[in-house]
């Protein structure tokens, strides 16, 4: 009795949710004609409405013991001619048919991505039950651990849960147009992540979360996770909370070349030789005052007339640009420079002071003149802080280069200038530290809020630190044991291949080092999250270099084109449906996903939610506390 009702079941069941049969098969996509009684919207099973197959429904095709999963993607009638029997003549028979991309098989009743075998002309074709449905959407083993970002946008009832494991060991890409949804898609995601585990003593000794925020829109307190630590990076005045920075990844031929714009032919072998002054690097702070007094006595011993006095003044206005405390011994040496009290007398080719029989020749009387003019610069103390002392060793090569002919002061003069303005900027951002002086952080969550930080630095700074990470984490022994997240919100700001704003060296210096990360990173736990409004101005490399995938609306066609063109995930009608999804849904494709599914992800309480909302102008114009009475 029990069995035939179990038969009387399958039979009514397969009656219900057959659909209708293969009629041609081409690679992996096929058609499917349509039975008659299945052309309504919905069909009734054991009293339950159930939503009947439609454009982007999942089906079943039976291959005897094989089952075989496909997305119908488009559908069109066409027009049959049969003949009636029962009137002896020619009928026209309108068929309906499904245009189906195959995607992947039940194995074991799990589903499996890819297709073992092909479908047969005739085989039968079935809607999913809620069963295979579950399964179909269940990304993981279930002994695996997860976390939920949202629902299914056709089938709000089923939860979307991803793999940790193949979610964040991997790059990640959420992109879509502003208002889309996909700052609060990053929140969502990492929040949960951090919800679940962030207690966890191994996920915060093992793991290291940074994220690049260039608009302020991930420094509330309860954003992601209360134990976060957060760097308010400004340019406009100088400020305590700076990021430190390692002097030796500082201190590099190629990142001074490039922060300075170094020629290649001049500037940067110059820059070569400053960098491998071993005198000063031996005792920077004991030598430092004795290389100034040097270079002064060897100008006032050369005398060249090719250098007059100016060379004195240009040194001493540089050397305020060094070091502040040495400002009142450089001002009264300028001071007296600006009133002429040192002069060069051509004929005797000598730099001389004071008047008449009282004046003092440097091819005189040298010690005495320095020590007259000069005696101040003695005092000098010169620390090897910040960025002070890079730039000294550039000034100190420059100089002595200058006063010995070896260099054209023309070809190296722009970049001193250049030199002052970076590192001024810089200094306001960075700390430059010796090794063992950075401290590891509280938190395994940086937050790098470069909200206030100028155009150029937001170029150069998220660079020199996702490069410090990146080396420092590689070369770490137990970097297998370890993990390093790498995330970068509007990420075209620096990941762009036709930006304009910065010279060719500099931006192809970036995307190297970048590419470099998104290409090895992964063998070294390295893993990159970007999220961006503009995937078109990102580097193609990096784009298709990408595991998992978030895509909300966009509407221009060549960003569109730029996702279609290296994203091998989604489907033809995923693609043709990216420029009319609604706020907040997305479709979620890559490794972590089995198929390409289109998610509402989940809105964060208020207090978590990034600060990227549009403002209410209602709110700002009609309030009534700011309405004349």
């Amino acid at each position: 009795m029990i069995k035939h009702s179990i038969q009387d079941d399958t039979i009514l069941k397969e009656s219900i949710f057959i659909i209708g049969k293969v009629s041609s098969v081409e690679g992996r996509k096929i058609k499917i004609r349509v039975n008659k009684d299945k052309n309504l919207s919905h069909i009734s099973y054991k009293g339950k409405i159930i939503k009947n197959v439609s454009v982007g429904s999942y089906i079943k095709i039976t291959k005897g013991f094989i089952e075989i999963i496909g997305k119908v993607e488009g559908e069109y009638i066409t027009r049959e001619k049969t003949f009636n029997h029962e009137y002896k003549k020619d009928d026209i028979q309108i068929v309906r048919i499904l245009d189906v991309s195959l995607f992947g098989h039940f194995e074991s009743e799990k589903f499996k991505q890819g297709i073992k075998e092909m479908p047969l002309i005739d085989n039968e074709c079935f809607l999913l039950d809620k069963d295979e449905f579950n399964k179909l959407h269940q990304f993981f083993p279930k002994d695996e651990r997860s976390i939920k970002i949202g629902t299914l946008t056709e089938e709000p009832s089923q939860e979307i849960k991803i793999s940790i494991k193949k979610l964040f060991a991997s790059h990640i890409g959420i992109f879509g147009n502003t208002g889309s949804g996909k700052s609060n898609t990053l929140a969502k995601v990492y929040s949960e992540l951090f919800d679940e585990y962030g207690d966890n003593e191994n996920f915060v000794l093992n793991s290291k979360f940074v994220l690049i925020d260039f608009n302020g829109e991930y420094t509330k307190e309860k954003m992601i996770s209360k134990n976060k630590v957060v760097y308010n990076l400004t340019t406009r005045a100088d400020s305590s909370n700076k990021y430190k920075i390692k002097r030796a990844n500082i201190e590099r031929l190629e990142v001074i070349s490039v922060l300075l714009e170094a020629t290649e032919k001049t500037q940067k072998p110059f820059l070569s030789r400053a960098l491998k002054n071993s005198y000063l690097e031996e005792d920077f702070e004991g030598r430092a005052t004795g290389n100034v007094i040097k270079l002064i006595r060897d100008i006032l011993q050369k005398a060249d007339s090719t250098l007059s006095t100016s060379i004195f003044t240009e040194l001493f206005s540089h050397l305020q640009g060094v070091e502040e405390e040495f400002g009142t011994i450089a001002r009264d040496v300028l001071v007296k420079l600006e009133a002429g009290e040192l002069k060069y007398h051509s004929r005797d080719s000598a730099y001389y002071i004071g008047e008449g029989t009282s004046r003092i020749f440097s091819n005189g009387d040298l010690d005495r003149l320095f020590t007259n003019f000069f005696g101040k610069v003695g005092d000098l103390k010169i620390n090897s802080a910040n960025f002070d002392r890079i730039k000294f060793k550039i000034l100190s090569q420059y100089y002595h280069e200058i006063i010995n002919g070896y260099s054209n002061q023309e070809h190296i003069r722009p970049l001193i200038g250049r030199m002052f303005k970076k590192f001024d900027m810089l200094s306001k951002t960075i700390e430059v530290c010796e090794d063992e002086v950075i401290d590891k952080a509280s938190s395994n969550l940086e937050v790098i809020n470069l909200k206030d930080v100028n155009l150029e630095m937001k170029k150069t700074l998220p660079l020199i630190i996702c490069k410090q990470l990146y080396d420092e984490h590689k070369g770490d022994a137990a970097f297998e044991k370890k993990s390093l997240h790498l995330i970068v919100d509007e990420a075209h700001n620096i990941l762009s291949s036709s930006s304009e704003r910065e010279s060719e060296t500099w931006k192809d210096y970036r995307l190297e080092t970048f590419e470099e990360i998104i290409k090895e990173g992964r063998k070294f736990s390295t893993f990159l999250t970007i999220s961006s409004q503009r995937p078109y101005d990102i580097s193609s490399t990096i784009i298709s270099q990408l595991h998992n995938y978030f895509i909300h609306r966009l509407i221009n066609d060549n960003d569109i084109r730029a996702i279609e063109k290296t994203i091998a995930y989604l489907d033809k009608l995923s693609f043709e449906s990216i420029p009319i999804l609604s706020i907040g849904s997305c479709f979620v494709a890559g490794l972590a996903s089995d198929i390409p599914v289109k998610v509402d992800i989940d809105l964060l309480p208020l207090e978590k939610q990034p600060r990227s909302e549009t403002v209410n102008l209602e709110d700002i114009w009609f309030n009534k506390s700011t309405t004349k009475s």
